[in-house]
């Protein structure tokens, strides 16, 4: 046993730190003490992340490697196979092939994904939706990786390890999985208003779609197209769904969680399998780069869109989804998405998340991966031929002959050798830097209430009661009454009837002020007060595009339709019914008593798609109950039916019957809506194909809040 009298140096040092709990300064892993855990070190306060920053690369390298080998965050993903057209040449902004060349068929990978939950969550999570697009081009990859809101909760990636810890599972009982709803989430947010856009788009009907097929998808940041003349344009890209931007309730979304936690994944598979293949148009706000200081709110700002009304988007070209992986590990897993992955015509910009976003990624792969030799694996290939002087590594498939493996040389024949830029070569658009050295984020991105209000002004009545909802949910999960009520004030700099709605459900009120400085993203020796928000402005009243009210309302393609029937059903109805919507692309599905087969009216056989005890309302769009007195007597027996109905009604759903049919409807709180303009007797189809493709009758929604199911 070693001496007490003879310890070490380090021995008594370490001692000596420990004998005070409260000396918590928050130091390196090497102990150096820290001033700023929140800025990047930049060129110039709105300039470029320096590779030199050692206190951004601890923190990041250290968050990157903290799971082994699932994906610390986007862990559970779908994917498939596709495949984008252009519509028009862009060559004025960019010289990308990708943007020029409309003959061409460039092959993409997409993965779309949950953020927080790990891989075996649900679906239906409350959560941001990654939209990682892989494109396959002749000039080499690039990987659009974004997410299905357009923008972000952090403005600089100094900061993505802090969110991610705060948002994940509470780490001394890992609970709640897949959930946001709890106080080291909200105790990080409400401190951090720079937050509060992302942040109000979860909350809203964003954050759980009713499809991977029926959501937007962003590129978050500003990037650069550069034409042939070296002429630089900012962009920002948009993934636009040609069946609409839909979504589920949140009680829905629960419920289908008990169903089928695999819902999404389901949903793509079955679609492309059946022909019903996914499409999205690409769009992009293109501004001039003399207009970069123009607006309001800073181009580089994370946080921030540019709305519509200012800037339209321009629709350039079309992705279609056409083909299932063959192996999922293989393919939607091991696929590695690199934000660095870019091809001459495209460029970064100085947005401080998409700075660190560079490193991150690539050292995230690292991690998962297991080799710098990623790119060999069969999905990360490229379609463009690869020649380098890079060797060996863990896992190297290849086998590269030849004796050189350097540049330049003579015995290789100068080989793999320099393209000149007029021959496809990548060059680095030439941007002026000029300014110190700093860690430090520009006063521009000061400004944190603005847009949220936005949001929020922009939105139906129906979406801005699911926001109440939604915010009333997750703050009465958090047991602490300081951070709800901090976060009441933050959400009155939104909107002060929306927090007084929310502070009402919590048993609380709102605060006029707060103590606590709320802004605490900043260095410790910077002033406090300089940084704190100031009130929001209103330099646009509403914006069309960011409300789910003013999408596409035109087709019923994939919507599943569930036909409620027993032995005896009415087969004239049946099949005008199903003729009707297979016209339109949408699928009837047979719900019984019970499996096997049912028989009509006409004595024939139909195979049942699921008994009624093996499935729930809430995989459904929409419900039809053909006529048949003793096929409506057979479901009368069976009180799940009734619920079946009257859960229907409360999602706001379309509700067919015929005949008989109406008499199974008496029987549920359907009787008292009659006149509801989606609830239809003895229609003709058309009108209830029309009523489906309106996805819901939201003006039915209050006055079913009190019916139980």
């Amino acid at each position: 046993m070693k001496n007490k009298e003879h310890k070490t140096a380090k021995e008594d040092q370490l001692e000596k730190f420990t004998k005070d709990p409260k000396d918590q300064a928050l130091t390196t892993r090497q102990g150096v003490k820290v001033n700023d855990t929140n800025n990047s070190l930049k060129a110039g306060v709105r300039g470029s992340t320096l590779l030199e920053d050692f206190i951004i690369r601890e923190k990041i390298t250290s968050f990157d490697h903290e799971r082994i080998p699932e994906r610390i965050v986007h862990a559970r993903g779908s994917g498939a196979h596709g495949y984008f057209e252009l519509y028009d040449s862009i060559s004025q902004y960019s010289k990308a092939g990708i943007f020029t060349d409309p003959n061409r068929k460039t092959p993409v990978f997409v993965r779309f994904s949950t953020v927080a939950g790990s891989k075996g969550s649900t679906d239906l999570a409350r959560d941001v939706r990654g939209f990682a697009v892989k494109f396959y081009t002749e000039e080499g990859t690039w990987d659009l990786v974004g997410n299905n809101m357009p923008i972000f909760f952090i403005q600089d990636a100094m900061k993505f390890p802090d969110l991610i810890h705060a948002v994940k599972p509470e780490p001394n009982k890992e609970i709640p999985q897949a959930a946001s709803a709890h106080d080291t989430f909200y105790d990080f947010i409400s401190l951090t208003p720079e937050t509060l856009h992302n942040q109000i788009w979860v909350m809203s009907d964003r954050a759980i779609p009713r499809s991977l097929r029926m959501m937007e998808g962003f590129g978050i940041h500003t990037y650069r197209l550069v034409n042939e003349k070296g002429e630089a344009h900012f962009v920002k890209f948009h993934w636009k769904p040609l069946l609409g931007v839909h979504s589920v309730t949140w009680d829905e979304a629960t419920k289908i969680s008990g169903a089928d936690s695999d819902f999404h994944r389901r949903d793509l598979w079955d679609a492309i399998e059946s022909g019903q293949f996914p499409e999205w148009e690409l769009g992009v706000q293109i501004v001039p780069e003399a207009d970069e200081h123009k607006y309001d709110f800073d181009l580089l700002d994370a946080t921030k869109l540019i709305p519509e009304e200012m800037v339209p988007v321009k629709i350039i070209g079309k992705m279609t989804l056409n083909r299932n992986p063959e192996n999922f590990f293989a393919e939607t897993e091991q696929v590695a998405f690199l934000p660095g992955n870019i091809v001459p015509g495209i460029d970064f910009t100085n947005d401080p998340l998409l700075q660190g976003r560079l490193f991150s990624y690539r050292d995230t792969q690292l991690s998962r991966l297991g080799s710098p030799n990623f790119h060999q694996i069969p999905i990360n290939q490229p379609l463009a031929k690869s020649h380098h002087n890079q060797r060996d590594g863990h896992m190297q498939t290849e086998i590269p002959k030849g004796q050189t493996a350097y540049f330049p040389n003579t015995l290789g024949g100068g080989c793999p050798h320099l393209s000149k830029i007029a021959e496809g070569a990548f060059s680095s658009y030439e941007e002026r830097i000029d300014g110190k050295k700093i860690r430090g984020r520009s006063e521009s991105f000061n400004d944190f209430f603005s847009q949220p209000a936005l949001f929020y002004r922009s939105l139906a009545d129906w979406e801005k009661k699911h926001v109440a909802n939604a915010y009333s949910f997750e703050l009465g999960k958090c047991n602490h009454k300081h951070i709800q009520e901090r976060m009441l004030w933050m959400i009155a700099q939104i909107d002060n009837g929306l927090a007084e709605e929310v502070a009402g459900n919590l048993g609380l009120s709102v605060p006029e002020k707060i103590d606590q400085p709320i802004n605490q993203a900043i260095g410790a020796d910077a002033n406090v007060a300089d940084y704190q928000p100031g009130p929001k402005k209103n330099y646009l009243d509403k914006s069309a595009a960011l409300s789910q009210s003013n999408t596409k309302f035109d087709s019923i393609a994939t919507r599943k339709v569930a036909l409620l029937a027993g032995d005896g059903f009415n087969m004239k109805d049946f099949k005008a019914m199903k003729t009707a919507l297979e016209a339109e692309n949408a699928t009837l599905s047979i719900v019984a008593p019970h499996g096997g087969t049912i028989k009509c009216d006409s004595d024939m056989d139909h195979p049942v798609d699921a008994s009624i005890n093996t499935t729930e309302s809430v995989l459904y769009d929409a419900l039809y109950i053909p006529g048949g007195q003793s096929s409506v007597a057979s479901l009368l027996k069976n009180a799940k039916f009734k619920k079946f109905i009257n859960e229907a009604l409360k999602h706001c759903k379309a509700i067919a019957a015929d005949n008989e049919g109406e008499h199974l409807l008496d029987e549920t709180y359907v009787k008292d809506f009659k006149e509801d303009k989606a609830i239809l007797i003895n229609a003709e189809p058309e009108a209830f194909i029309k009523a489906i493709a309106q996805h819901r009758n939201w003006d039915r929604m209050e006055k079913t809040e009190g019916i139980p199911v």
